[in-house]
């Protein structure tokens, strides 16, 4: 994108990428008129390809490989949208979700997964008194992205 740097997500130089419309420090204030989007998937290829998609599509796009990840690029990136998977390791997309409405009430979240045995980690976090939209997987870009612009 013209005039705008590249950041990397990743570990240490392995498979890093650069996230379209991102400024060189992390910050996404270049094209405000744009939402930003955090996508969350263990499956890299998943998370990269959703955030070129979405970065293709006139959003401002990152990825993160785990939930810790995640929170640590949200405090520089301040995401309008989460776009999480629920079955990660180290932390599950509904804990990232309940981490994200105490620390970020105004970003919108929206969970995915393909797997059938999430219902025990969903009822966790209604428990606790958080509800989140859920697709299931497999699921087209275009209708996330259709999801991401209802906003």
């Amino acid at each position: 994108m013209p005039g705008l740097g590249s950041i990397y997500a990743g570990d240490e130089g392995v498979n890093q990428r650069p996230l379209a419309g991102v400024d060189d420090d992390g910050s996404a204030e270049a094209r405000s008129d744009c939402q930003r989007v955090l996508i969350v998937d263990d499956q890299r290829l998943i998370a990269d390809s959703l955030a070129e998609i979405l970065g293709n599509e006139g959003f401002q796009a990152m990825a993160a490989y785990d939930g810790w990840e995640a929170l640590e690029i949200a405090r520089r990136f301040h995401p309008d949208w989460l776009v999480s998977d629920v079955l990660m390791p180290r932390m599950n997309g509904v804990d990232l979700a309940i981490a994200f409405r105490t620390r970020y009430p105004a970003t919108a979240i929206l969970l995915f997964s393909g797997q059938a045995g999430i219902s025990e980690i969903l009822e966790n976090g209604k428990r606790h008194g958080y509800e989140f939209e859920l697709i299931a997987k497999p699921v087209h870009p275009l209708r996330i992205i259709e999801r991401l612009r209802e906003k």
